[in-house]
């Protein structure tokens, strides 16, 4: 195995052209753990620590644009306001030392079904920055991921950075495992609303071979705050159409039986943190005294 270590974003890429099999590390907190149980055995590593803009974020009017290697325990500390429920998620990740390593560039490279920033990237709203000798292309999160532990990134292609909406109304992140923290999650539900344009998005971990959006959902939910007015009023949603919700979160899914949970038990359980995220959203919104600006 050799080690390849650039000094720059373009020495980087050179390096991935040359050698378009060369996995990227930063934290390794995905990389090594398979190198350690020899799940896997690459020609070449591509140690991309010593690029230092992979590190820093940039907070525009409307995006962050998240470099690929920025730790959990940045968003966590410097970026709760602007995204939240990535934040939430990022504090179910790993221990705090995993948190200081991993990145959710690494997370999407790493394309696993139960990586715990997907949900909150998918609703969220984000594109991943992927770059190339060739160039440099957006890629809509949802096209991102295209099977198990598989996604859309050319063979010569790196993560340089994610870009995701600043949140404009509340967002809520909910994971079941045998803990909060340090476990890999049997599924997960990532909400956020989007008072502006009045729509809902959402995100399911863990339960269909690629973390996915519960359209079908998110049209039901957003039709029916506006059929009943309640973007304006902040009256409660009714438990018939959070239950409807729920249900229909749940049918967004195509699980596994595996040692981790049933299909069975991870349909019931993405039902139940639907409507448990969206009556946690639906609070924060009425509770909040720029909702009419939010709406606006």
């Amino acid at each position: 195995m050799d080690f390849l270590r650039p000094a720059s974003w373009e020495e980087a890429l050179a390096a991935k052209a040359e050698h378009p099999t060369a996995v990227p590390i930063a934290g390794g907190t995905d990389v090594m753990v398979e190198i350690n149980f020899d799940h896997r055995r690459p020609e070449y590593l591509l140690d991309i620590n010593r690029i230092g803009e992979l590190h820093t974020w940039q907070t525009g009017e409307h995006h962050v644009r998240l470099g690929a290697a920025v730790p959990y325990t940045r968003i966590l500390e410097d970026l709760r306001t602007e995204l939240p429920g990535l934040a939430l998620a990022a504090h179910t990740v790993g221990s705090p030392q995993i948190r200081n390593r991993g990145s959710v560039g690494g997370n999407l490279g790493a394309a696993s079904p139960a990586g715990d920033s997907h949900p909150a990237l998918l609703a969220a709203g984000a594109e991943v920055e992927a770059a190339s000798v060739r160039g440099t292309r957006m890629i809509p999160v949802e096209e991102f991921y295209t099977g198990v532990k598989r996604n859309a990134l050319a063979p010569d292609e790196l993560i340089r950075a994610v870009h995701i909406r600043k949140a404009t109304g509340p967002q809520q992140f909910s994971k079941v495992g045998t803990r909060n923290a340090m476990v890999i999650a049997v599924c997960a539900f990532g909400i956020a609303l989007h008072p502006g344009s009045r729509t809902v998005r959402t995100g399911i971990g863990s339960a269909a071979p690629t973390p996915v959006r519960a359209r079908v959902a998110e049209e039901f939910l957003a039709a029916a705050l506006e059929e009943d007015g309640l973007w304006d009023s902040g009256r409660p949603i009714a438990p018939a159409t959070a239950g409807e919700f729920g249900r229909l979160a749940a049918g967004a899914c195509s699980p596994i039986d595996d040692v981790r949970g049933s299909a069975a038990y991870r349909r019931r359980a993405v039902a139940v943190m639907a409507r448990r995220t969206l009556g946690w959203v639906w609070d924060a919104y009425r509770g909040s005294e720029g909702r009419g600006a939010l709406c606006a």
